[in-house]
């Protein structure tokens, strides 16, 4: 309304607020409270917080996904060297379907 009551004449402006049932006082505190909202929304240190706080949220998001990378990472190091142990006795001791007799058994 207020963007469209600018663009009227003094007497379009009259005939736009009977016609609306409003007050030329309303119109002027929504004007002065839009064209507020908008100097603060842009305002360089509301712009500098914002980012400040997207900034904070991506680091501690890189932050969690490192960790949970490092956790993944241990993980499989672990599967890793499990199954190389496993393989190294299989190799040893054999894979125990053997159907030979122990030497001591008669």
């Amino acid at each position: 309304m207020v963007l469209e009551a600018s663009r009227l004449s003094e007497a379009e402006l009259g005939a736009y607020l009977r016609r609306e049932g409003l007050h030329s006082t309303q119109l002027e505190e929504w004007r002065h409270a839009m064209l507020e909202s908008l100097s603060d929304a842009n305002s360089p240190a509301k712009r500098n917080s914002a980012d400040r706080r997207r900034a904070k949220k991506e680091a501690e998001r890189i932050r969690a996904l490192e960790r949970d990378l490092d956790r993944k990472n241990k993980a499989l190091a672990e599967v890793t060297a499990l199954l190389a142990l496993q393989k190294k006795v299989q190799e040893i001791w054999g894979d125990g379907d053997d159907s030979t007799r122990p030497p001591n058994e008669t």
